[in-house]
């Protein structure tokens, strides 16, 4: 008892001089913003969430909330049945790179990235206009997290399409 109470007095002096607790993960960044939560229901129905909040880096193309509600009535739902859970984890890990990769390290054309799903490739490409993924626009990126970055995408990647 008196050791987790040191444990714990530590942590908050800590935070007090730094100003800031540990940095929040993948999984704890997306959810702050409150834009996530298909991804991150997806993500737990897939069994990738504590993947997701572990030791990285990883970088994760993220599509949001509206995205998802871009896809065919129904899409949704039935990927997160437990029979589909090999389709979805396919699908989730099409997202994802099992290293970090920000904006400032692409160079100005078109690159192919192996993601997790490893059948696959993806296409990045930075221009002028921004940085897409597949035909997906990157809104937002560079967003770190303590176990790699988040780039916010405004369409879900389909391996194959």
């Amino acid at each position: 008892m008196r050791f987790a109470k040191q444990v714990a007095a530590a942590a908050f002096a800590l935070t007090l001089i730094t100003g800031s607790a540990q940095a929040a993960n993948i999984v704890e960044t997306a959810a702050s913003t409150g834009k996530f939560e298909t991804l991150i229901a997806a993500a737990k129905a897939a069994g990738l969430a504590g993947a997701l909040s572990g030791q990285g880096p990883l970088t994760v193309f993220a599509p949001t909330d509206e995205a998802f509600a871009k896809l065919p009535a129904g899409t949704v739902e039935d990927l997160l049945k437990p029979e589909n859970k090999d389709k979805l984890v396919s699908i989730l890990t099409y997202h994802v790179l099992g290293r970090s990769l920000t904006s400032d390290m692409l160079p100005h054309k078109s690159i192919p990235v192996k993601p997790l799903n490893a059948d696959f490739r993806l296409k990045v490409k930075k221009s002028a206009k921004g940085v897409t993924v597949n035909r997906a626009n990157v809104v937002s990126a560079d967003i770190k997290a303590d176990n790699g970055v988040i780039h916010v995408i405004d369409k879900v990647l389909i391996p194959g399409t």
